[in-house]
């Protein structure tokens, strides 16, 4: 990989000019920022998708806001929108699996690129980013919203003081609770082609912490993994299979915990069910129907250049929401606990107004403790930020749309790095043995 260089401030008297690519649910966070909170620093100037209807729903939040509607263009436009409409940056929203040939194409016409987590899907498009980006010498941004996590930086700063000395070991359990973890399978990301799998889509987020927190890169994968919980056989074997394709209108659906229920939510209603005509695109399948091919229970182990050793698991069927991470090292360890949702509701209730979607993550609570050698365990104060990811998704449109390194700012470099680890499990998994990244990346 390619050193990172240093990136120009933009100057602040002449405001960024930004184009989204991809209008679903997550890209309205920068639709939002760009027309209220960050309007100062930078303009929504296009959009771009296959779909006009999302579109439309995008530009209603623009026009809501007291600005006129963007001009939108399709895909076959893409490289002409960024000329006519003067885009410095482009933000990238799509099904991951086209993240590549977005930033590919925004790269060698001249753009800088911000694009959702993970960096692309598959090995080829990290390859392409990678050729494109030294070719050109543009930014490529990857949305870590993690790293932006207060207590994520909080984490980091103590290992970097060395008050557990050289890290040895690393262990990382992450819990998605049963409308989380069940809403990847019963959207695109339920087909690995389109999302890579957990281990690329949602994992990728637990690898970059790991490469920031400690300082060094993978080397070497190993992995385990199984369609356990969902999926056709799982509903069977476990007694929860439901008899419908999907959620909506369907009164097989309507006492299923797992089903999602987009009349509930006029966002959805919007911005999925009355765009289906355009796209057939359907957000709402039964996770306990056919056509599943990722996993929803993984153990991976990473060996990292430092010498130090990771040991992670991720299951999507938790009773519950959060994570727990144990750093050890010469000197002691680091112990961090931190619940996103303590438990799941089976119905629709004050916290889940839509049935079936997860439920949002207001009250998330952490605990920090160290324990160093020959000494009893020191509880250390953390502050949680506000705002969804434990405010990193706050802190991280600051630092996007603020236009200067931060230091905190996720390049290409760490997007591959992140993406590599969970190419490198998906590519164990299938194998049964372990996998050398370099070996991989150099193909």
């Amino acid at each position: 990989m390619n050193e990172r260089t240093p990136h120009p401030a933009p100057d602040p008297a002449t405001p960024r000019r930004y184009a989204i690519v991809g209008t679903g649910s997550r890209a309205r966070m920068y639709t939002r920022a760009l027309v209220t909170t960050h309007a100062d620093r930078g303009r929504l100037v296009a959009l771009c998708d296959t779909n006009r209807t999302r579109m439309a729903v995008h530009n209603g939040i623009v026009t809501d806001a007291g600005h006129d509607p963007v001009p939108t263009y399709s895909p076959d436009d893409f490289v002409r929108m960024l000329d006519a409409e003067a885009v410095d940056e482009v933000i990238v929203c799509t099904v991951d699996r086209l993240h590549a040939d977005y930033i590919v194409a925004a790269l060698e016409a001249g753009r800088d690129v911000i694009t959702e987590k993970p960096m692309t899907a598959d090995l080829e498009g990290c390859r392409r980013i990678h050729a494109a980006q030294e070719r050109t010498g543009g930014r490529v941004t990857v949305g870590f919203n993690y790293r932006y996590n207060p207590v994520h930086g909080q984490l980091r700063d103590l290992l970097r003081s060395g008050v557990i000395g050289e890290i040895g070991s690393v262990h990382f359990e992450w819990l998605l609770d049963l409308r989380h973890g069940a809403d990847y399978f019963r959207r695109w990301h339920r087909d690995k082609r389109n999302s890579g799998g957990l281990l690329v889509h949602k994992a990728s987020h637990h690898f970059d912490l790991v490469n920031w927190w400690i300082g060094s890169r993978p080397t070497e994968v190993f992995a385990w993994g199984d369609l356990f919980f969902y999926g056709d056989e799982g509903g069977r074997r476990h007694g929860l299979a439901a008899d419908y394709e999907r959620g909506h209108g369907n009164p097989a659906a309507e006492n299923d915990p797992f089903a999602l229920h987009m009349s509930d939510s006029p966002d959805l209603t919007r911005l999925y069910l009355d765009a289906e005509h355009e796209d057939g695109y359907r957000r709402d399948l039964n996770v306990f129907g056919s056509g599943i091919t990722i996993e929803d229970d993984m153990s991976v182990m990473v060996r990292y250049a430092s010498g130090a050793k990771l040991t992670y698991h991720l299951v999507a069927y938790a009773p519950w929401e959060g994570y727990r991470i144990a750093i050890t090292g010469s000197r002691g360890r680091l112990e961090l606990d931190v619940t996103e949702f303590p438990y799941t509701s089976p119905g629709k209730d004050e916290t889940t107004p839509v049935r079936g979607m997860p439920a949002p993550k207001e009250s998330t609570t952490a605990e920090l403790r160290l324990r160093r050698h020959w000494a009893p365990p020191e509880d250390i104060p953390v502050a949680v930020g506000e705002g969804s990811h434990g405010g990193g998704d706050v802190r991280m449109l600051d630092s996007l749309f603020g236009g200067g390194d931060d230091g905190i700012r996720p390049d290409h470099n760490d997007g591959a790095y992140a993406l590599l680890t969970g190419l490198a499990a998906n590519a164990s998994m299938e194998s049964g043995a372990p996998v050398v990244v370099d070996r991989l990346l150099r193909g």
